[in-house]
């Protein structure tokens, strides 16, 4: 049947079941198959052919029609599964099947009064599978499904293939079939690599993707209350109920880690031949992640060694069922699966910062969020890989991409949860030793990264990284500032020689933070400076021979801890620095800020619409559409940009929902305490003042400036500013 054809029978088939108001039986099978017996319909088709209108108008006015269509497809998708999928009829009702149930199911649990649907039992649907009638061993549908799914996912000559010679009597083997054999990919547990098969990764990608569809039910639900709730579909798909939990968990982070999207290493190749490995690799991190997002308040968790404990919040609940997927990622333990993973990861984090002399000649991968994530669950919930990872030079093939990612993103309000997972990472590793001696390593790769020249050490990245997002992000990003200084302290005592370009960074985020109003205009606002002066501290008490650039920036800016010690607490002077603040339009604007330009390279901020966070990767407006709230200039001023009239747009229209507006409003002090608002107090400040750690660097500034200022009369000249230091007038860096 002609491809044309197949669809016209399916749309008519579609207008039927919205314009019959009477239901149709459950047994009329001339009517049920046009949805998937004599069609062979695309996913592209199925999502065109059944418009969302429709579907709804089918749940509103003829609610048993809906409920059979799902029943009959979830029917189809079990006889498939029983039967093994020999011919090819029977895969093509399994693909349509699945494909109508993906384009279906998102409308039955958007709607509260469907809620209960998939797990009502349906009459037939024996827990046996041969159909009993018994409603005691009837399983629900939702059950029925997720079984369905597992058993199709390790199908030969559909979705694995087949270790037998000849085809003949082989429907006994989908019982018998032991799937640990069928295992998708080498790695973890499995030494054989299956020949590629473009048929067999789509038919996955098709079941992965109802899979995804089944999984998504929580989003539709109201929050749940603080206990935590479990996701049913998750928690059946990965219990002992599943036989096959132990070698799809294998299959997906085989499939994962082993994938390798430069292929073999032809420029442009992923313009001669299509990918079909990528969005199945996609689908399976996605999976993964899903499956993985364990809440240890409601259930078992793992603990180092990698057993699991029950945690249970209240002591009435027992601890919910155990998830296998979370059980066998909390085993892994042979030091060869670790370094397959470790490196699977890094390959595919490091991907899109490859460079080449050809532009766009190899392949960049979209998922690097799925794959962050996953790597936050892996040391989560296996600390021996933790360990593993920090031991390893490995690791700063995790922090490269990290970085590149988080510099990339800092300026999209779309990516912030890219932001957040990603400082986190750093934020997790940072507690180790080992990982602040690794960032002693030279960094001499030149990953396209807008940030300024340097020559020096990973520290030295990261210290210029996070400046620059503190410096040039967007006011969504304020929460994580404490991370971002934490992840510094942490390393501080490890860092052997900073450069003279990291070092003004350091001492310019001091200078911006420590500005009267910043400081008086938040309860937290002064932990940035303790952050800052601790770092100063460890790396004069641990690392002092090594740092002469840090310690010259430290007598050069002086006057900084000067204004710090002596810093005002009586109300006119605090009243006069928030004053100074109120007569400017923005939050992060100073009285005397220089006019000069903003940091180098500093790209403006995408403003979000009010109330929403769009996660997709919709292109953002070209960079002239777009106005910088805020930035910090390299005197340590913060001042402000103010929207101005766009000279190289036609459209000069402010951007609506500006969030420093918003920001302001939440974080803008009040100097009178009746409208109920925080407001400084000379009290206030004075308990923290007094804890101010300045004590080692009065100590190093009171033995220190007088011989800089001798060498400077005895020679008659200012100090060396660029003297032993890598000048180079420009470099030009691809953005």
């Amino acid at each position: 049947m002609g491809s044309t054809d197949s669809k016209l029978n399916f749309r008519k088939a579609v207008i039927q079941l919205t314009t019959k108001t009477q239901p149709v039986e459950a047994t009329d099978d001339a009517f049920w198959d046009q949805f998937w017996a004599d069609t062979a319909t695309s996913v592209q088709d199925v999502f065109a052919l059944v418009p969302a209108a429709e579907i709804r108008a089918v749940r509103e006015e003829s609610p048993s029609n809906l409920a059979t269509l799902c029943y009959k497809a979830v029917e189809k998708l079990v006889q498939g599964a029983e039967s093994g999928c020999h011919s090819e009829k029977e895969k093509q009702i399994v693909l349509n099947c699945s494909r109508l149930l993906t384009r279906v199911l998102p409308y039955i649990f958007e709607d509260p009064d469907w809620r209960g649907f998939f797990w009502s039992t349906v009459p037939g649907a024996g827990r046996g599978g041969q159909g009993e009638d018994d409603d005691e061993n009837a399983r629900p549908l939702a059950e029925s499904l997720l079984l369905a799914i597992a058993d199709l996912l390790f199908c030969p000559d559909f979705t694995v293939q087949s270790h037998r010679r000849s085809t003949v009597d082989s429907a006994e083997d989908v019982h018998s079939l032991d799937s640990c054999e069928y295992i998708w990919e080498a790695g973890v547990g499995f030494a054989h690599s299956p020949q590629p098969n473009y048929i067999h990764d789509m038919n996955r990608m098709e079941l992965l993707k109802l899979l995804l569809t089944c999984f998504s039910e929580a989003m539709y639900l109201p929050p749940a209350p603080e206990s935590g709730s479990t996701n049913p579909w998750v928690q059946f798909f990965c219990s002992t109920e599943n036989r096959h939990a132990l070698p799809l968990f294998t299959s997906l982070l085989n499939t994962v880690c082993a994938y390798d999207p430069v292929g073999y290493g032809i420029p442009y190749n992923h313009l001669l031949f299509s990918d079909y490995r990528e969005p199945l690799v996609e689908e399976a991190a996605q999976v993964l992640i899903v499956t993985l997002d364990h809440d240890s308040a409601s259930s078992a968790s793992p603990t180092v060694d990698g057993t699991t404990t029950g945690t249970a919040m209240d002591d009435a609940d027992p601890p919910g069922p155990e998830n296998l997927f979370v059980n066998y990622l909390s085993r892994i333990h042979r030091e060869e699966d670790f370094q397959f993973i470790l490196k699977g990861i890094a390959r595919l984090l490091s991907n899109p910062l490859l460079q080449t002399y050809l532009p766009n000649s190899t392949k960049k991968i979209q998922f690097h969020q799925e794959l962050l994530v996953l790597f936050w669950k892996l040391c989560d919930f296996n600390k021996k890989f933790l360990f593993f990872v920090l031991k390893s030079s490995d690791v700063l093939d995790i922090l490269v991409p990290i970085l590149f990612f988080l510099n990339d993103a800092r300026a999209d309000q779309s990516r912030v949860g890219l932001m957040h997972i990603g400082v986190f990472i750093l934020l997790l590793l940072s507690g180790e030793r080992n990982f602040g001696v690794r960032l002693n390593k030279p960094y001499s790769v030149r990953v396209p990264m807008d940030i300024p020249v340097f020559t020096g050490t990973h520290a030295d990245l990261l210290i210029v990284v996070f400046h620059k997002i503190i410096t040039s992000g967007h006011q969504r990003l304020q929460p994580l500032f404490d991370c971002l200084l934490t992840i510094v302290v942490n390393v501080s005592p490890y860092l052997k020689s900073l450069s003279m370009v990291t070092a003004n960074k350091l001492l310019h985020l001091l200078e911006a933070f420590s500005t009267t109003w910043f400081l008086f205009s938040a309860a937290q606002n002064h932990h940035l400076v303790f952050f800052l002066l601790e770092v100063f501290n460890n790396i004069i008490q641990y690392q002092f021979d090594g740092n002469s650039n840090l310690v010259y920036a430290i007598i050069r800016k002086r006057s900084v801890f000067h204004q710090l010690a002596n810093l005002p607490t009586d109300p006119p002077a605090i009243h006069k620095a928030l004053q100074r603040r109120r007569r400017t339009p923005e939050p992060l604007s100073r009285t005397g800020s220089q006019e000069g330009t903003s940091m180098e390279g500093s790209r403006p901020a995408a403003p979000a619409e009010p109330g929403t966070l769009k996660t997709s990767l919709v292109a953002t407006p070209g960079i002239d559409k777009l106005t910088e709230k805020s930035q910090v200039s390299e005197d340590g001023t913060l001042r402000s940009l103010e929207p101005e009239p766009q000279q190289s747009s036609e459209d000069s229209s402010p951007a609506k929902g500006e969030p420093s507006q918003a920001w302001r409003e939440q974080r803008r002090p009040s100097s009178s305490s009746a409208s109920g608002q925080w407001s400084p107090t000379p009290e206030w400040v004075l308990s923290w003042k007094s804890k101010l750690p300045l004590q080692t660097i009065m100590r190093l500034l009171q033995v220190l400036v007088p011989q800089v200022e001798k060498i400077c009369i005895d020679k008659n000249v200012d100090p060396p500013v660029w003297y032993d230091t890598d000048v180079k007038l420009f470099e030009i860096q691809r953005v």
